[in-house]
């Protein structure tokens, strides 16, 4: 007979999601135990945003080398990369932020609180791991995604690499393909690039970096298509070629060394029993729930992060896990979900706030553009280019999104994001001080352009506050 323990609240998955919900589950004074397959730590740390961080940062540092003659700098092309020393840094900073990740989670666990195996539901809130029953009053699922990989490509796995296997190479052949240009696709296409690889970005989309409206997506691929081939519209196909690979997109194709997958991300839900769950599964075997309570039907079970295949974001997995780790020791409460942000880290990098464009009431909709080209700070920077999008409300003046790609987007990215949580409007964000020279003057000339287009205007220049 298996051994049987009891406890208040059980959480399957030591990720963002899974850890965050431990800390409030924890907090609450409740009995829990985290049961984690596989690595401790997050996506994030071990082969997400923070490799990828340290590795555009090694790629851009090399990069700058191209302006040293315009600002009377000599040397530039002394300057060399040794990308062995480079993936070693970038490993050596992972293993940082993987190592404190789980000093200030899993290290503080008592021996009873983890259990390292997989889970599976025999019931909604009967688990079964290692051969032990557990036995618990609510349940939060956050067992995390994986990458994407198509079953045809598995004759050339040895050549393909997905971001499992990315951070641990040594080094890179002298080509490869980048197939799917999302966040990942570009930050470390674009990376390897400017580290000497002959690179090809390839898409089925006609976009890039999530950005679906037109005139942003124009600037990105008109910039990005500057540093590296794009190929658009067309599906990928790959084939063995002697020792490398022939990947072809419509009529495009190149012999490459090797293969970046990044096609996205499947939630990790095969074997974990949900059909015992008793409520319905959607195609890709992720269960109905509430995306204000995170609640699986009417059960005690929450699920959180990336699993739920809704947002694959840090943020959002940790705000979900809030919620989820709430309801699970309280009464069920439904809570407002934060304002969508979606930062590539490209350079010049891509934003997304609010609304997305294919959501927004276009009868009712003002849009306030400014080109990155002519703003002062940018050009000093030798990084003029892109373009800042912002949308607001024809009517009231309301801020609703943004599209943008310029430099430090992922600042001014950040400032419309408050603005649009806040609910203000464009008269609002004009009144607030703006310095010189200054990034966000951009911004400011788009405010302008969009203020020009709302329907009621004010009595006063808005820069005047009456007191």
């Amino acid at each position: 007979m298996s051994q049987v323990r009891h406890v208040e609240v059980a959480i399957i998955g030591s990720g963002t999601a899974g850890l965050t919900a431990m800390g409030n589950v924890r907090r609450q004074k409740k009995k829990f135990v985290l049961i984690n397959g596989g690595e401790l730590g997050t996506t994030c740390a071990r082969v997400g945003c923070m490799p990828s961080k340290a590795l555009i940062q090694v790629a851009e540092d090399f990069h700058r080398r191209h302006l040293f003659e315009r600002h009377g700098i000599g040397g530039m092309e002394s300057l060399s990369i040794d990308v062995t020393e480079g993936m070693e840094h970038v490993r050596d900073l992972r293993d940082t932020f993987v190592d404190r990740v789980i000093s200030n989670s899993t290290d503080t666990l008592d021996e009873d609180q983890l259990i390292e195996g997989y889970a599976k539901f025999l019931e909604p809130t009967v688990l079964e791991v290692n051969g032990e029953q557990i036995h618990a009053e609510r349940v939060i699922i956050a067992t995390g995604s994986r990458p994407v990989l198509p079953k045809a490509w598995d004759a050339f796995r040895d050549k393909i690499l997905t971001t499992d296997e990315f951070f641990e190479q040594e080094n890179f052949p002298a080509s490869m393909a980048v197939i799917g240009l999302g966040v990942i696709g570009l930050e470390i296409g674009q990376s390897l690039k400017r580290m000497g690889i002959d690179v090809t970005g390839i898409d089925q989309l006609n976009t890039i970096g999530g950005l679906q409206d037109p005139a942003a997506s124009k600037v990105a691929i008109q910039v990005m298509s500057k540093e590296f081939p794009l190929w658009l519209g067309q599906p990928a196909s790959i084939t063995q070629e002697g020792d490398q690979l022939r990947v072809t997109s419509g009529e495009n194709s190149v012999l490459v060394d090797k293969v970046l997958a990044s096609l996205g991300r499947r939630p990790n839900v095969e074997n974990l029993g949900l059909e015992h769950l008793g409520v319905e599964l959607d195609a890709r075997g992720v269960p109905a729930y509430h995306p204000n309570t995170l609640q699986v039907g009417d059960l005690p079970v929450f699920i959180a992060g990336d699993v739920n295949g809704d947002k694959a974001i840090l943020h959002e997995a940790g705000h979900e896990a809030r919620i989820a780790a709430y309801n699970a020791t309280h009464d069920i409460t439904a809570f407002k979900r934060k304002t969508p942000l979606a930062i590539t880290f490209c350079d010049p990098n891509i934003a997304i706030v609010g609304q997305d464009w294919n959501a927004l009431d276009q009868d009712h909709l003002a849009i306030g553009e400014m080109p990155l080209g002519p703003v002062g700070r940018a050009l000093i920077m030798g990084k003029n280019k892109g373009i800042l999008r912002v949308y607001g409300d024809k009517q009231t003046g309301e801020i609703l999104g943004a599209s943008l790609m310029g430099p430090k987007g992922e600042n001014l990215a950040h400032l419309l994001a408050w603005a649009i949580e806040q609910k203000q409007t464009v008269f609002d964000l004009l009144a607030m001080p703006y310095y010189h020279p200054v990034l966000e003057e951009a911004l400011q000339a788009a405010l302008y352009d969009l203020m020009s287009q709302v329907e009621h205007q004010p009595d006063m220049p808005v820069e005047l506050q009456p007191l």
